[in-house]
């Protein structure tokens, strides 16, 4: 644990020092934006996004890198990198569309990575509806299964919520038909899905045994929706993504519930070999709050969810963001290699986070201002005989007071789970992960 706390504290100084700027004047980072009237309500858009991390991995137990036995390992990667174009063509016609990589390693197969992550057409028929279709991350479950990764608070959006990233979908992506609008203060979110392949997941899926997996035969159509009540200001939404955080340009206090539901998506064999189909069923609600304090720019920030997951009989997904290890032996524990833990499975899960980002100009010469935070995800899953709880800590570095540049630490502390004599899966350890991140949004 000192050894973690060591390396982040000289990465945070060097990259510190390495960011100071000579010019005291502040930077803003201009929007890349073409009008096509006085007004601005027709145009079109770019923005990009690159978040690199430098991190050391306390490893579960086993683990291997290239078949090499590996306790705990440092490393480099870009966790996400991505280009963006849309606009509003006309006052009824709107486009959007996303390309980029995630998880880009020294794991990372050669000439691969960069792929397509939206492409959407949307109609507007009155102001309270739009309708639209394509490659879109729309839908449910909760706030941050669509997180606007630029502006989250912790090193990464609670992964949980996109309950079947990489399964079905293409990282939270789904090939979709959709409904959405702004009825009062309800805003709201309708989706038909068709789900793609298993065979072709990029998570290994097993073959059909007494415990619940993914159906591999061809996909049933998915239903899914988010709806929230807005009891402050409204946000803008003419994409999918949530913001994390408006770093005190809007209050806002939210109430939402979602779903996600799609028959005989799950499967497992019964005591007597017959083969169960099963629905897949997730729920959620929450509440996000993005409180101005004061007058001088600080913000109050917290969210809180619960969600309900039922996957079927024992699920359980091992998870996390970029893992740097692709192998176990004979000592592995059931968390797999890396950095994996229990994040996803059948029962139930509370995610809390809070932050604070301290007044504007907390620091001399416009070099910004400080947001720590601290979540945490409770799960109780059905497959776990102990609660699985993951804990976090950081702090971000608003360089020059927004995330167009920033800078983040983060403290990952996670369970490692062992089958017991009497074959319960059970907490025996501790591990940690050690993130610094430097992010660039414009």
């Amino acid at each position: 644990m000192k050894k973690v706390l060591a390396i982040g504290c000289l990465l945070m100084l060097s990259f510190g020092i390495e960011a100071q700027t000579k010019d005291s004047s502040r930077i803003i980072i201009p929007e890349l934006k073409l009008n096509f009237n006085k007004a601005g309500t027709s145009y079109i858009k770019g923005t990009f996004l690159a978040q690199t991390w430098a991190r050391y991995s306390e490893f579960n137990p086993g683990t291997t890198i290239d078949g090499t036995p590996k306790s705990g390992y440092g490393d480099i990667g870009i966790r996400r990198w991505r280009i963006q174009a849309f606009g509003q063509l006309t006052k009824r016609v709107y486009f959007y569309t996303q390309f980029g990589q995630n998880n880009f390693s020294f794991l990372q197969p050669r000439h691969t990575g960069a792929f397509l992550h939206d492409a959407i057409t949307e109609f507007t028929i009155v102001k309270q509806l739009q309708i639209g279709g394509g490659l879109t991350a729309w839908g449910g479950v909760s706030r941050f299964s669509s997180p606007a990764v630029a502006n989250i608070m912790g090193l990464d959006a609670p992964i949980y919520q996109q309950a079947t990233n990489g399964v079905n979908d293409q990282f939270a992506r789904k090939l979709s038909l959709y409904m959405k609008g702004e009825i009062s203060r309800l805003n709201y979110r309708i989706v038909l899905s068709r789900p793609m392949s298993v065979k072709n997941s990029t998570v290994a899926i097993p073959p059909i045994n007494a415990n619940s997996d993914f159906n591999t035969e061809a996909p049933r159509a998915q239903t899914s929706g988010y709806l929230f009540w807005q009891f402050f200001d409204r946000e803008s939404t003419p994409n999918p993504y949530m913001s994390g955080t408006y770093l005190g340009k809007k209050k806002i206090l939210n109430l939402g519930l979602g779903w996600v539901h799609q028959n005989q998506a799950m499967w497992h064999t019964t005591d007597s070999g017959d083969t169960n189909r099963t629905a897949l069923l997730l729920l959620g609600a929450d509440l996000f709050l993005d409180l101005p304090v004061g007058n001088k720019g600080a913000v109050f920030n917290a969210y809180l969810a619960y969600n309900n997951f039922n996957y079927g009989k024992n699920y359980l997904r091992m998870l996390n963001g970029m893992n740097p290890a692709n192998g176990v032996n004979s000592s592995a524990t059931i968390n797999g290699p890396g950095v994996n833990y229990p994040m996803m499975g059948t029962g139930n899960i509370l995610f809390a986070q809070v932050g604070y980002k301290f007044k504007d100009d907390l620091f001399a010469k416009d070099n910004g201002t400080l947001m720590p935070y601290v979540e945490v995800q409770y799960s109780q899953f059905q497959a776990l005989k102990d609660p699985s709880v993951m804990g976090e800590v950081g702090i971000n570095w608003l360089i020059h007071g927004t995330h167009g540049a920033k800078l983040s630490l983060g403290l990952q502390n996670r369970p490692v789970f062992e089958n017991n004599s009497l074959g319960q899966a059970i907490q025996t350890m501790r591990k940690n992960m050690l993130v610094l991140q430097y992010q660039i949004a414009f």
